[in-house]
């Protein structure tokens, strides 16, 4: 991303969610704030793509993960963790629909998005409930002496989500973050990653291929992608003991209707719980 501006796939992600309330009526993943943190132009710009038919698959699946992400940490707060972390943040709004008494929200993104994502939160008078803002550069600098500075308890149990990141840094980068959350004593993390275009059938890769030439002229190309099967092995030798992925079929069966009979859908865009 450009230092001086938020990032673009933040605000594309962002348009998404923002674009699911309206064209499907947050029928996958309900959001109330996704639109007014937007702004308005934006918004028009976002429903104006959104009646192209060819951009309802991935905006669902952007609206599942995020779904999925939460029905995670609900799941883990019920098991009394009282810390969560939101890496890349992006203009995500859990903390300001969280629903969980006690439960502290830290907000991690590159400084440029989160300083714009504060200044909306001012223009747009959404001042209650917000997160514990932490500015990191993940390339950087050290995620867990920013974190500890900002009130975070390593020792305490914590739950991570890092969605729309993944593919944008380098792998040693994944990994140094992968490392430090499997170190902690009590942590789980949901994450999402893109298979390798050659795991793709043909007629399928060339639209993920214009995809991620999309990203990379918008100056945040895709570096990193994962076969499922070497991300599994990795997460394991890292430390983490369950894990979850659930890939575009499983993503389909279990928030879109796709029967459990149906045939798979092959490669695309996964969704993974790690944890310990």
């Amino acid at each position: 991303m450009r230092a001086s501006e938020p990032s673009r796939t933040a605000m594309g992600a962002a348009a998404y969610r923002a674009a699911h309330q309206s064209a499907d009526g947050g029928a996958i993943f309900l959001d109330p704030y996704a639109r007014r943190i937007l702004g308005e132009a934006a918004c028009a710009e976002a429903d104006l793509k959104a009646q192209d038919p060819a951009t309802r698959s991935f905006r669902l699946f952007m609206a599942a993960r995020s779904r999925y992400a939460e029905e995670c940490l609900d799941l883990s707060v019920a098991r009394g963790v009282r810390q969560a972390v939101i890496l890349g943040a992006g203009l995500d709004t859990f903390a300001l629909r969280n629903p969980h008494a006690g439960l502290k929200v830290f907000e991690v993104d590159h400084p440029a998005t989160q300083s714009w994502k504060q200044m909306r939160l001012s223009e747009t008078g959404l001042t209650q409930s917000l997160p514990t803002f932490v500015p990191v550069d993940f390339e950087h600098e050290d995620l867990k002496t920013r974190l500890v500075d900002s009130g975070f308890e390593p020792e305490a149990p914590s739950f991570f989500i890092w969605l729309g990141v993944v593919p944008y840094l380098t792998e040693a980068s994944v990994f140094t973050l992968l490392r430090f959350v499997a170190g902690l004593p009590s942590a789980s993390i949901v994450f999402d990653y893109s298979e390798p275009l050659e795991n793709y059938s043909p007629e399928r890769r060339a639209r993920a291929a214009e995809m991620g030439a999309r990203t990379a002229a918008a100056g945040e190309p895709w570096l990193t992608h994962f076969d499922p099967k070497e991300i599994a092995e990795r997460l394991l030798s890292l430390g983490f003991t369950s894990l979850e992925d659930i890939g575009p079929t499983e993503m389909a069966r279990r928030f879109f209707g796709l029967p459990r009979d149906a045939p798979d859908r092959g490669a695309g865009p996964h969704v993974i719980l790690a944890g310990k």
